[in-house]
């Protein structure tokens, strides 16, 4: 580990989940430059030594379906704010995600190329941040955030933005990646918080969606789709779409199809338990409480017809506003379905490849540094996962926070 131009780093006397294998590894990690560079070995001389015992490292969480602009349930709001205090609002939850233990989130309806620069340059303390830009809705789609009776728009496109046609799609597409976009999120099916679409009918045409898909592909890139229904998730996945998020009323046939197109599932369990509890409280519109209850159970569901489908399920939040501080408390929900093995390498690895990220996701030689210790073993006892953040280290590009 000669020649580092960062303090290296050695975790030791712990238990090591790689991200992938079952067996759980006895060893240190020793990193240098960021990255590791030894896993399983014995320990030796570092600058800094982090003592594992009894606890378990894992790699850093990734949450797929987050929202660093997402500062309010109501959609409407959100572009009505000054991009300034949008931003300042979202750079505190990617800090407060960081906190948590995920080291990387895919921003699947936000982010600009100003505060990438600004996490880049590390202005303020975030996950690795992966975004997509204003998610693209059709008129009156689920990220249309006008009511039925009113003509008042946003003026700003923070979160979503309203493109028809395939030739400004093919524009807005072309323009996300001149911006550094990771990837394209399309809307195309109804959704909770939307107040105009019923959730299960398909949204854009085939040569709509076609055209998204097709100028991802050209910059080797792909497409993430707000989907519930099985209609909206075979359109989507049949016109080339690769990433599913939400799903929720995935039926068994329609599984089969994602699973033969090597599409992945994002469930986010997360959201509609929070806004199932909260939601009324926080001034949700009926309308959306109701479309709330329509999902919230198969939800749950749909992640078990996918894996025995065989589609790759990964795992996301997509909570909005204050609810926020539900993040762990997805992956309790996804641990009760799926168990805790299942659930970490959604989180992890499984997230990893839906990023094309091979480097992230996995405790690994090469691999970069983004790890998270816990207190004990996540497999016996799964509430480590989810339990008080101080009971956990974070370590980002080998720096422990």
């Amino acid at each position: 580990m000669t020649g580092s131009t960062r303090p290296t780093l050695s975790i030791v006397n712990g238990l090591v989940f790689d991200g992938v294998s079952e067996e759980l590894i006895d060893g240190a990690v020793h990193v240098a430059d960021g990255r590791i560079v030894e896993v399983g070995g014995a320990p030796c001389p570092a600058d800094r030594v982090i003592d594992a015992r009894g606890g378990t490292v894992l790699p850093g969480l990734i949450d797929a379906h987050f929202h660093a602009y997402g500062i309010s349930l109501d959609l409407l709001a959100i572009e009505a704010r000054p991009l300034s205090f949008v931003a300042l609002s979202g750079a505190r939850r990617l800090a407060a995600a960081l906190a948590r233990g995920f080291t990387t989130v895919r921003d699947v309806a936000g982010g600009d190329p100003g505060l990438a620069r600004a996490i880049g340059e590390g202005l303020i303390p975030s996950p690795r941040y992966l975004y997509t830009g204003p998610a693209l809705s059709q008129t009156g789609g689920h990220g249309d955030p006008r009511g039925a009776d009113s003509d008042l728009c946003g003026c700003h496109e923070f979160v979503n933005e309203v493109v028809d046609g395939v030739d400004d799609l093919r524009r807005a597409v072309r323009d996300r990646f001149r911006r550094g976009a990771h990837a394209i999120k399309i809307m195309t099916s109804g959704g909770v918080v939307s107040l105009t679409d019923p959730i299960r009918i398909p949204q854009y045409s085939v040569e709509e969606v076609r055209a998204v898909t097709e100028e991802a592909r050209r910059r080797g890139s792909y497409v993430a789709a707000h989907a519930y229904s099985p209609e909206a998730i075979r359109h989507s996945v049949e016109n080339g779409v690769r990433s599913i998020e939400h799903g929720n009323l995935l039926d068994a046939e329609t599984a089969a199809l994602m699973a033969e197109h090597d599409a992945f599932l994002v469930p986010t369990l997360a959201t509609y338990d929070a806004m199932d509890r909260r939601g009324a409280e926080l001034g949700m519109a009926p309308v959306s409480q109701a479309k709330n209850r329509e999902v919230l159970d198969s939800g749950r569901k749909a992640v078990e017809l996918a894996r025995a489908a065989g589609v790759r399920v990964g795992f996301g939040t997509d909570l909005m506003g204050v609810l926020e501080d539900e993040q762990l408390n997805g992956l309790r929900i996804q641990v009760e379905v799926e168990g805790p093995l299942r659930t970490l390498r959604s989180a992890t690895s499984v997230n990893a490849d839906l990023l094309n990220r091979d480097d992230l996701g996995r405790v690994q030689v090469g691999c970069a540094a983004d790890l998270l210790i816990v207190q004990g073993d996540p497999f016996t006892d799964p509430s480590l996962l989810w339990g008080s953040p101080d009971r956990r280290t974070v370590v980002q590009a080998g720096e422990p926070l």
